[in-house]
């Protein structure tokens, strides 16, 4: 298949809970990240339209984000976590956004019967990803008991101010209004919607760098 189609989980826009402590995650982190991860898109649009049958979902997400992390975010960009694993955002650097062909196969088998739908929506989405260097937020998720507390802007904290410093843009597809909605508060801007094959919509957006005033 072409490039998997990802999408990015959320977290709501109060803030209740103090800041979390983040650091990144290491391989070990992988088991356990890959379950909260896949808690956290399991009512997903996009992914539940890849994914329709409901009592298959959760394991072909755990299989799913398993690749996400030990294929191709831990070893090829950055995933930064909470000191309790309870949320996860995936990124990638300039010149990496691409999946290597192992990781595309081995994510693949996750999709099961509905594999060419993912192909045509990962070739979709690779046509249309941004050309110039930037950025690529692959996904973020926050278990859903510690959803609505900040945690998704908190992980991608890290990533959007190495943007500001490095003076690069991030790019991402929403799948949802309301993750749209938060990313809009982070500073990014909805440039586009792709849609294949009656998909529902991702939404591409980007956020310029927030340049710093000189000291």
């Amino acid at each position: 298949m072409g490039e998997n189609p990802l999408t990015v989980g959320s977290d709501a826009q109060s803030s209740r809970l103090a800041e979390p402590e983040l650091r990144q995650a290491t391989v070990e982190d992988v088991h356990r990240l890959r379950a909260v991860l896949a808690e956290a898109f399991l009512d997903d649009p996009v992914l539940g339209w890849l994914m329709p049958d409901d009592s298959k979902r959760l394991a072909r997400l755990r299989r799913f984000f398993a690749v996400e992390l030990g294929h191709l975010t831990l070893p090829r960009g950055r995933v930064w976590t909470t000191s309790d694993l309870t949320g996860a955002a995936l990124s990638l650097p300039p010149g990496a956004w691409r999946v290597p062909l192992r990781a595309t196969l081995l994510e693949g088998t996750a999709f099961g019967v509905h594999l060419s739908r993912a192909a045509r929506l990962g070739a979709a989405m690779e046509r249309r990803h941004l050309r110039e260097p930037h950025y690529y937020v692959r996904d973020v998720g926050v278990h859903p008991d510690m959803q609505g507390n900040g945690f998704g802007s908190a992980l991608l904290r890290p990533t959007l101010d190495r943007c500001d410093r490095e003076g690069l843009p991030a790019y991402l597809e929403a799948s949802s209004e309301r993750n749209a909605a938060l990313y809009s508060r982070l500073g990014f801007q909805l440039t586009d919607e792709l849609s294949v094959a009656g998909s529902p919509p991702l939404r591409l957006m980007l956020r310029p760098p927030h340049l710093r005033e000189a000291m």
